[in-house]
């Protein structure tokens, strides 16, 4: 059996694999035990300069690179991802936590992507208008955006880097990626698949740092014309700001508090059932997470036992054995977080009917937590947990379901459960989300768009969508 081992840390900035030297480091934390599995470091303002230069130039030889060897050199990534799959998930469990089997498939996910859009890569098209002046010729060409600032967080640290990756070179752009700082390794897997598949000295380039300086120094370069981010509302306000102070236009995807609809006529077990595995994979830290459980009251009880019973049935452990099916939460932040909001949720009068409390064990484990019942002055009915709490409340009509589900800000995912046709033809008309899952939670796929709406971002990735954000239009009239 091969034994089990931490890749060495590094910056990649113009084909160059640079370690620490004499540069700040950051200790990456397996969260499953407490223990240091490497040395981060930490890019200093020369290296985002020489990281800005490199981008500079790598768009000038991408963007001139055909999209059919542009498509060719994704592909080769993609294989590649695909042979050090078990390698790569393995770096994914030991910093982020989640199950290895979780991390297999988003590994291979990741690589979908790259796939996806190396064919889209071959139909970036134009088109050809005809002019109101005779011997004029009027065209309108989709280019290359230019180079790309891109971030993104430490909960799905290869999917989420590929879909602004893949996208983005798709298109012809050069990238520089600033991965979250708890789960690097990942990452430098991807772009180390993408460098031995023959990706240009320049093109990519990986950096981690504060996150504040970093974000700051690269958006307010004249060399970036595009920013990408994936994390909190917060930060993403933060971002619009420094991407408006020079014109740029920047794709967001922010967090979200998911409301599942249970109507009278639904299959209960299923969506309980389902309910429970889907609030609870990767600990609760997924942005498109159900949260809130909204049920009819004629099938509330019932839903309520199952969803008991099937949370009280999962399997809590180090992400690197078999049969886990929930690990650790990220850092001893996000304990202190669902402690907070599971005692102020008790003391508004919710009723806490399993978990609620951090497990006696080493690493950063909390028990998978159901609060039913739960007052609206509760903060957790406002606020997104990021965490393994279950919210369970009753409504009544469809019309109070649908007030209370699209009551906040947060507009990303939404799921409803219903046998009734007309039922799901209206909310899915009328709940205010992104991405809707109905009598179904498995709602995301390569070959479709991923984003929200309101204060969940706007923009979106994946899908024949996604590549268009790195293009611009260009508009030729000729005589």
């Amino acid at each position: 059996m091969q034994s089990i081992h931490y890749d060495p840390l590094y910056l990649f900035i113009n084909g160059a694999w640079l370690g620490a030297g004499e540069r700040d480091t950051a200790a990456v934390i397996n969260p499953a035990n407490g223990v240091t599995l490497g040395r981060l470091p930490l890019a200093t303002a020369a290296d985002l300069d020489s990281a800005l230069d490199a981008a500079r130039q790598g768009f000038d030889v991408w963007r001139r690179t055909v999209p059919a060897e542009r498509a060719r050199i994704m592909r080769a990534a993609a294989t590649l991802m695909r042979e050090r799959a078990e390698h790569i998930a393995t770096q994914m469990t030991l910093e982020e936590g989640k199950p290895l089997a979780e991390s297999r498939d988003e590994v291979l996910r990741a690589a979908e992507y790259f796939e996806w859009f190396s064919e889209e890569a071959r139909r970036i098209d134009g088109r050809v208008v005809p002019a109101n002046r005779p011997g004029v010729q009027q065209l309108v060409k989709r280019q290359a955006i230019g180079p790309v600032a891109a971030f993104t967080p430490w909960n799905f640290p290869a999917i989420t880097p590929a879909r602004k990756l893949s996208a983005a070179l798709a298109a012809g752009c050069s990238v520089i990626l600033k991965p979250g700082e708890e789960s690097p390794a990942t990452a430098l897997a991807l772009a180390r698949c993408l460098d031995d598949a023959g990706l240009p000295k320049g093109v990519l380039q990986i950096v981690f740092g504060v996150p504040d300086m970093v974000s700051a120094r690269l958006i307010a370069s004249p060399i970036i014309r595009k920013v990408a981010f994936t994390g909190s509302i917060p930060v993403g306000r933060l971002l619009s700001e420094r991407a408006a102070a020079g014109v740029k236009p920047i794709t967001l995807e922010l967090g979200g508090h998911g409301p599942v609809l249970v109507f009278d006529d639904a299959d209960v077990d299923a969506a309980a059932s389902g309910g429970a595995a889907n609030r609870f994979r990767g600990t609760g830290q997924i942005c498109i997470s159900s949260t809130r459980f909204l049920i009819q009251r004629g099938v509330y009880d019932r839903f309520v036992e199952r969803f008991v019973a099937a949370t009280n049935e999962l399997v809590i452990g180090d992400g690197m054995q078999a049969g886990t099916q929930v690990g650790p939460l990220a850092n001893p932040r996000q304990l202190a977080k669902m402690e907070s909001l599971v005692a102020d949720a008790v003391a508004q009068g919710a009723r806490l009917l399993t978990g609620g409390k951090r497990i006696d064990r080493p690493g950063y484990f909390f028990e998978p937590t159901v609060l039913a019942d739960v007052p609206m002055s509760a903060r957790i009915m406002h606020e997104e947990p990021f965490g393994p709490i279950a919210v369970l409340r009753p409504f009544a009509s469809f019309e109070d379901g649908l007030a209370e589900a699209n009551r906040l800000p947060y507009a990303l995912s939404a799921y409803a459960f219903t046998r009734d046709a007309r039922t799901a033809i209206d909310v899915g008309d009328q709940l205010e989300a992104g991405m809707i899952g109905i009598n179904q939670y498995r709602i995301v796929a390569t070959e479709l768009p991923f984003g929200g709406m309101k204060e969940s971002g706007h923009g979106s990735e994946g899908g024949a969508e996604g590549i268009g954000h790195y293009l611009t239009n260009k508009f030729i009239s000729q005589i």
